[in-house]
């Protein structure tokens, strides 16, 4: 596998295009290759920014956030929230490399993946093209973030062993490969979390990567989450105090 971070200017609120990004940073593509991109970018060029100053984070928070843990006692003052079957600080807002705004989630990230893998297959004549939206998370008992896919387009998300034999001919009997995330992870070190100035990167050589030449569908969308009660770490997730947000 092979990424390549892009090199980009200064990109602020109220300023320019998303097409206008990709156009003067992205001299070629090629088939079965995936184009990285920040969610934050995204949500600069769609305007989902909000002046800091002009109302709390907290209530901004609580207006996009699914569910949200009281802050109370919250470390860091930072809330624990769930915004799109992900669990996530702030429900994905930040500040950093925002020029004084607060930048959200873009508005529909899968709606975005779609269109950006509909742009490159249209400009350089391509049929197999991923797109992958980042933003970065937490993980519990661990100090640092890492890469995580909010939206992919073009290529599988999970590579499913479930049935298949391990090397001693044992069945597995959960394991799925979560493909979008392991990338996002990835190219997310490439691409830094400070002043890097990278947001865009292209992924490689990827043969463990089965590309399709469509978006996917509304039900491998919803087969990438796992309700609450289902998952691994329930009895966890559903003793928490979890306020539902409308």
């Amino acid at each position: 596998m092979n990424i390549k971070a892009i090199k980009t200017g200064r990109i602020v609120p109220n300023h320019e295009k998303l097409t206008t990004i990709l156009d003067r940073y992205i001299s070629g593509f090629s088939e079965q290759s995936i184009l990285v991109i920040t969610s934050k970018i995204i949500s600069i060029c769609e305007g989902r920014v909000v002046k800091v100053g002009t109302t709390s984070k907290t209530a901004l928070v609580e207006k996009e956030a699914e569910m949200v843990l009281p802050s109370k006692n919250a470390l860091f003052d930072i809330t624990l929230t769930i915004k799109n079957n992900i669990l996530i600080p702030t429900a994905g807002i930040d500040e950093s490399n925002g020029d004084g705004y607060y930048i959200l989630w873009p508005s529909d990230p899968q709606k975005s993946a779609n269109n950006i893998r509909k742009y490159l297959c249209e400009r350089f004549s391509l049929k197999l093209v991923g797109v992958l939206v980042t933003d970065s998370k937490t993980t519990p008992l661990r100090w640092g973030t890492t890469g995580t896919s909010l939206a992919q387009s073009g290529f599988v998300a999970l590579n499913n062993y479930i049935g298949k034999p391990d090397i001693f001919g044992r069945k597995l009997e959960v394991t799925k490969a979560n493909i979008a995330d392991g990338l996002a992870a990835a190219a997310v070190v490439v691409m830094g979390e400070g002043k890097e100035q990278t947001p865009l990167a292209i992924i490689t050589e990827v043969p463990f990567v089965k590309f399709q030449m469509r978006n996917p569908t509304g039900e491998e969308i919803r087969k990438r989450t796992i309700a609450m009660k289902d998952d691994l770490y329930a009895p966890l997730l559903t003793s928490a105090m979890w306020k539902k947000m409308k």
